[in-house]
């Protein structure tokens, strides 16, 4: 089945490299400081390496819980972890389906 609109054009983004992309975190319980911005520095198949704007540190965020939006090529894109939970080298054909698993 083809997917078309703007749903596929957020999850073609979010198929994409997420590192460099700004994060805003809206709600996470894990989290006690929320809401949080920052830069993606890297990530794992669990977590995000986040570094908050105006900090020289960086905070380890899990996946899983995790809700607000990603700039993305210019757009913001709601993000949902549990999404964005794969191994980022197997997102893109996971997302665009093409892989064994494909995600919801």
């Amino acid at each position: 089945m083809a997917r078309d609109g703007p749903a596929d054009d957020a999850t073609t983004a979010l198929a994409g490299e997420l590192i460099g992309a700004a994060l805003s975190l809206t709600r996470h319980p894990g989290v006690a400081t929320v809401p949080l911005e920052g830069t993606i520095v890297d990530e794992t198949l669990h977590t995000f390496l986040l570094r908050p704007t105006g900090s020289d540190r960086t905070l380890r965020i899990p996946k899983a819980g995790a809700e607000g939006t990603i700039l993305l090529g210019g757009r913001e894109i709601p993000l949902r972890g549990e999404t964005l939970r794969v191994r980022p080298e197997d997102r893109t054909k996971r997302l665009l389906g093409r892989g064994r698993r494909s995600l919801p």
